[in-house]
């Protein structure tokens, strides 16, 4: 059910030339409901009017949007994890229209509903995944329109300053131009080779009456030089998380544009996967890469998040971290080759009391592997929220012995073992034993190798590539079925047992 007031915001928004009229009458306190209903019916003309009149100094999607009308949940998904692109481009094009209009018409702000934005808050706001359906914005395609925008009103300043030169001269002759205000947002920001060009443009204007500013950076597919011109654009103000991935660099790479993230003074979260690391590749009888590395990693004194994904790490774990000033509470190391000795550093090392994710998935864990990460996980038990081992050739008598260790894990809430070769009693068996963990809130589980149309030995060697599409959905029905009733017999039907790597996306080390 919705609330009395959400449904009159909802009407009157719905009736666009009254809700314009209406704005003048209404008090300040309605525009947050006001924005959710029309944000929530894609009423696209009512936000741009709610924008060009917003009475306070900041809008935050995500306060408006994380926290609307919470009676309504059950009929509408939430506003934050589904973000409309034209809502989104709504408002980006009233802050724009705004501007222009404070660009040539300076003294204007004392009118009643002037706009009082200062600041425009749309972190979380767009979405990595662009296949997920026309109708949504994703992180690429916002970032490319709000940098576009900071030109657009870059460019029409200076066209109103040329225009207005010569009437706003001063005694001395100098210019004397009202300022309008600025308006800054805050976004994170994804960038490829496409778009590095417009992004750049749009951080050159900083100065300008818009304003991006960072909080989450990621780029894929730049040239180190490319890197190096945008980290150096950044305000580096705010920004908690840099996400270099496919962009090929290499150890040496790495430390030609790692110097460039010590602005970042808050910088928390540091993802390099699938740089070209190849422990292999280095000179016989020198380590200097890896070393020089190290040592820039050890330059962030922030630092509690790491992915290294897809590096071939072997044996170079304990060189890699040497150098951190503070415990890491997320670490990802999947697909790198870990041998014993890596994972025995980790169990003793200063991070192992302060992990809270940890993924290892990628690895075969065979015997002496897998008595290590069980010695791991015994350390790490207390504080283990989030554990990944997906296609780790996890068999059911391997998951055997993991289970005892993995049962301790007194608060994990998240645990990922998709493409795992785990049979039906297998999973039956991870559904009792690990029941007993209160938390824990999603497991993301294979395809039981019983339930594909072949032979599971005819798959064996493939068995992480397997998909959907080889699935008997009948026989898998009837498991995922089953599953369902032992968590409801258990009392833990609130606990989310899925195959959809999906659904496994959603966790994110700022919301553990």
């Amino acid at each position: 059910m919705h609330s009395l007031v959400f449904l009159c915001a909802r009407r009157l928004v719905s009736h666009h030339p009254s809700a314009r009229r209406a704005l003048d009458l209404l008090p300040a306190e309605l525009y947050p409901v006001l924005f959710q209903a029309a944000f929530l019916d894609r009423r696209t003309l009512a936000l741009q009017d709610l924008v060009a009149t917003w009475p306070f100094p900041i809008l935050s999607f995500q306060q408006l949007l994380g926290h609307h009308d919470q009676q309504h949940s059950s009929h509408h998904p939430s506003l934050r994890e589904k973000p409309s692109k034209l809502c989104f481009q709504a408002v980006i094009m009233a802050v724009v229209a705004h501007l222009r209009r404070a660009l040539e018409e300076p003294c204007r702000g004392t009118s009643k509903r002037w706009c009082q934005l200062r600041v425009l808050d749309m972190t979380d706001l767009q979405d990595f995944d662009t296949d997920r359906g026309p109708d949504r914005m994703s992180l690429w395609s916002g970032t490319v329109a709000l940098a576009k925008a900071c030109i657009e009103v870059s460019k029409h300043k200076n066209e109103c300053q040329k225009r207005s030169s010569k009437r706003w001269k001063g005694p001395s002759g100098a210019s004397t131009t009202p300022q309008p205000f600025s308006v800054e947002i805050r976004a994170d920001l994804f960038v490829n080779g496409t778009s590095f060009g417009v992004l750049r443009d749009a951080l050159q204007t900083s100065a300008g009456p818009l304003r991006l500013k960072c909080r989450d950076f990621r780029t894929e597919e730049l040239s180190i030089t490319g890197i190096v011109t945008l980290l150096e654009s950044l305000e580096p103000v705010g920004v908690r998380r840099v996400d270099l991935r496919f962009n090929n660099l290499g150890p040496a790479g790495l430390c030609t544009v790692l110097p460039h993230l010590t602005r970042f003074t808050e910088l928390v979260s540091l993802k390099l996967p699938y740089s070209n690391i190849d422990v292999r590749r280095l000179a016989p009888g020198t380590d200097t890469g890896l070393r020089q590395l190290a040592v820039q990693l050890g330059r962030f004194p922030c630092l509690k998040e790491l992915n290294f994904g897809s590096s071939r790490l072997s044996g170079s774990l304990r060189q890699l971290l040497s150098d951190l000033q503070a415990p890491l509470e997320s670490l990802e190391l999947a697909f790198c080759y870990l041998l014993p000795g890596d994972l025995a550093f980790l169990h003793k090392s200063l991070h192992a009391p302060a992990l809270r994710r940890l993924d290892l998935s990628g690895h075969n864990f065979t015997e002496n592997l897998l008595q290590c990460l069980c010695q791991l996980l015994e350390k790490i038990s207390a504080s283990l929220l989030h554990l990944d081992l997906m296609e780790c050739h996890l068999t059911d008598a391997r998951l055997a012995d993991l289970l005892p260790v993995l049962c301790r894990c007194s608060r994990l809430r998240c645990l990922g073992l998709f493409g795992n070769p785990l049979s039906t009693p297998g999973l039956k068996t991870l559904v009792r034993k690990t029941v007993v963990l209160p938390d824990l809130r999603l497991v993301v589980y294979p395809y039981p190798v019983d339930c594909y149309s072949r032979e599971p030995s005819r798959l064996a060697s493939a068995f992480g590539h397997l998909c959907e599409d080889v699935v008997d959905k009948e026989r898998f029905a009837a498991v995922s079925a089953e599953v369902g009733r032992m968590l409801a017999s258990s009392g833990r039907a609130d606990a989310v047992w899925t195959s959809s790597l999906c659904r496994h996306s959603a966790p994110d080390y700022f919301t553990l």
